[in-house]
């Protein structure tokens, strides 16, 4: 077997045979010619099929060690998919900490069409055993969470699920397929928004799901031509370009990302640290078993709303904004930006505080960024 590196590179991407070239053509056709009434090689129509998307998908599948990768247009549109393989009358059971787009999505799309839901602390599997019910179908979780950074026991959920012939579904948007791949754990489906560590330069919308069973893979293949939400073939190719540096640059995340946890950690002024790589994280032994380094993102609790205004606006090279895993440092407040639609109260019940900020720590000089970090604690 190839290493990441090496897959990240040549999967789904040998050169093209016309020409030779040695990058995956941008294939802009929306249909293409059919040799007579029914016959046709292998592509008809840019919805179903695209000889770029197919080269992204091939190379999704091979990086999440998955058997069919799947390209949409969307996180949330991925995220919708893997759900579609459940009904009305059904009951899942997912982390009562995730996106806040998420949440929305299960909340005020999916349970006023009859979708049961039970939310809970994944923290422990128990939890989730507990949770099981008659009409139970699905496990969905994120870990690490958004944003409290909160891991779920992959092999323990996977144990569980297979146990109780239940479909789990995990979104690994937060680690990338280079720092952990769920799939190798038992997990059935894997969600990544693409816009983030995937893409990596905050210059692509998409989604994408992989998934070991071919019984998912079809009905999966199916949503997807059904309802189209499919990316264009030069989101693909900005794809395909990103992700061979992947590795490389989630390296890059994930040391930076240390070094300030721990000076965070470190400081008086900082009333609490989120990041796996901490030792002081309660899960910090889980996180060493399946992750291979701890990643790009940090939250931290500042002590008031007051204070997250004046450390968010004091940052030079943190820039505030949604979204997260571009070569470029983010900073983000989630109670008024990713988790606005959730409600107080389970705000509060989460530790999402007014006072909680979010980093997406970046590629650029770490000493720029502790610089720009002390910058904005003398804020406070």
């Amino acid at each position: 077997m190839p290493g990441f590196n090496t897959t990240a590179i040549h999967a789904g991407q040998e050169p093209e045979k016309l020409t030779g070239a040695v990058t995956v053509p941008i294939y802009q056709s929306t249909t293409y010619a059919q040799q007579e009434l029914g016959e046709h090689v292998k592509y008809d129509y840019g919805r179903t099929i695209n000889p770029t998307r197919e080269a992204w998908e091939t190379s999704l599948a091979a990086l999440e060690n998955g058997i069919a990768g799947f390209a949409f247009s969307s996180g949330m549109s991925a995220i919708a998919a893997a759900m579609s393989i459940i009904g009305p009358g059904d009951h899942v059971i997912a982390g009562n900490d995730m996106y806040g787009g998420t949440y929305r999505y299960f909340s005020k799309i999916l349970e006023p069409l009859g979708v049961k839901f039970s939310y809970v602390d994944m923290r422990n599997p128990a939890n989730v055993q507990n949770a099981i019910k008659d009409n139970t179908r699905l496990i969905y979780c994120e870990t690490p969470t958004n944003p409290m950074m909160n891991l779920t026991d992959l092999g323990a959920i996977a144990k569980i699920a297979r146990e109780e012939g239940l479909i789990t579904v995990v979104d690994n948007t937060f680690m990338s397929p280079y720092l952990q791949n769920p799939l190798d754990f038992g997990i059935e489906i894997v969600v990544h928004s693409a816009t983030k560590y995937l893409g990596g330069h905050s210059d692509v919308i998409g989604g994408a799901l992989v998934t070991s069973k071919q019984e998912h893979a079809e009905k999966i293949k199916f949503y997807q031509n059904s309802y189209g939400a499919v990316p264009s073939p030069f989101d693909c190719w900005l794809l395909l370009r990103s992700v061979k540096t992947l590795g490389l640059r989630m390296r890059a995340h994930s040391d930076n990302a240390q070094v300030i946890a721990e000076r965070l950690h470190s400081d008086p002024r900082v009333a609490k640290v989120f990041y796996p790589g901490l030792a002081s994280h309660p899960q910090h032994e889980l996180a060493k078993s399946q992750m291979k380094a701890f990643g790009g993102m940090i939250s931290l609790e500042t002590g008031s709303i007051d204070n997250a205004k004046k450390f968010t606006k004091t940052l030079r090279y943190f820039t505030l904004g949604e979204s997260l895993g571009g070569v470029e440092s983010l900073v983000c407040h989630p109670v008024t930006m990713t988790h606005g639609s959730v409600p107080e109260e389970r705000r509060k019940e989460l530790g999402i505080t007014p006072g909680l900020v979010r980093l997406s720590v970046g590629v650029e000089d770490v000493e720029d960024l502790l610089e720009d970090i002390e910058r904005g604690l003398e804020a406070l």
